[in-house]
């Protein structure tokens, strides 16, 4: 049992839409106490990455800094990937690109697309029913080519407090407004729309689905059911996680990791 607890892992950790590695800051912390290995990324035009990310030309390219970091780790070392909402499709495309370098893939009330179906195909299952109004004063756009341009978003203060992070610290709801930046949706992406999850190869993956109880952005029985469309996942409940768990409950978040990490079930 103490050679369990003291075994290492590295945990590489996506954010969401709109949000940078800043986000995992607490989460961070307690693992490396833990005496852990963290890389926490930001993707292309988020965070403190340089440009903007409406300007970002393709979700591979927004992806790219996860695919590096996996792709480039030495031979014979898996990573524990941890992607928490619109990450969930980076993370997606680093099981499919690279499973045998993924020890397990989490997803915390994280998009998880389905095998055989488009990426896009998660996005409209949970946009059906949430017009604009749903968003409330967050900022809704479109860039790229005009006659078939691609939808922008930004977090509007009064959605964040709202419905993602009504149940966080005050403190971290500001650090939240002051750093959020607009991101594409790359709802017209080929990697997006293409036929590039398969079986074979993202199915074969340890999967984990980690539902955020409270989220009011994506219901908990919304998260049941993307986890349902992949066989075999794994799942667990976070009692009193908003959709920013890793505020709202950044403790119980970190230790349901570890516990996810040590777990070697295949």
């Amino acid at each position: 049992m103490e050679s369990v607890q003291k075994q290492q892992h590295h945990f590489v950790l996506i954010h969401g839409v709109c949000h940078g590695a800043w986000c995992w800051y607490k989460v961070a912390t307690t693992l490396q106490a833990a005496g852990h290995r963290v890389t926490a990324l930001d993707m292309a035009g988020c965070g403190a990455s340089p440009g903007r990310g409406e300007e970002v030309a393709s979700f591979e390219e927004y992806s790219r800094p996860v695919l590096d970091a996996v792709a480039a780790l030495p031979e014979g070392e898996k990573a524990v990937l941890v992607a928490h909402s619109f990450g969930g499709q980076t993370l997606a495309l680093a099981m499919e690109r690279y499973p045998e370098k993924i020890a397990v893939a989490v997803f915390a009330t994280a998009t998880m697309p389905a095998a055989g179906k488009p990426m896009t195909y998660a996005f409209k299952q949970l946009s059906q029913g949430k017009g604009a109004d749903f968003f409330m004063d967050s900022t809704l756009g479109t860039t790229g080519d005009p006659q078939n341009p691609d939808k922008t978003f930004l977090f509007g203060p009064k959605y964040m407090a709202k419905r993602v992070y009504q149940l966080s610290p005050p403190e971290d709801l500001t650090l939240g407004i002051t750093m959020v930046r607009p991101s594409r949706r790359f709802l017209n992406d080929e990697t997006m729309n293409g036929d590039v999850l398969t079986a074979e190869r993202y199915g074969t993956v340890r999967r984990v689905y980690v539902v955020a109880e409270d989220d009011e952005w994506k219901p908990a029985e919304m998260q049941r059911l993307m986890a349902s469309w992949n066989p075999g996942t794994e799942v667990m409940g976070l009692q009193g996680a908003d959709h920013m768990p890793m505020f709202s409950k950044p403790r119980e978040l970190s230790e349901l990791l570890m516990e996810i990490a040590n777990n070697k079930q295949s």
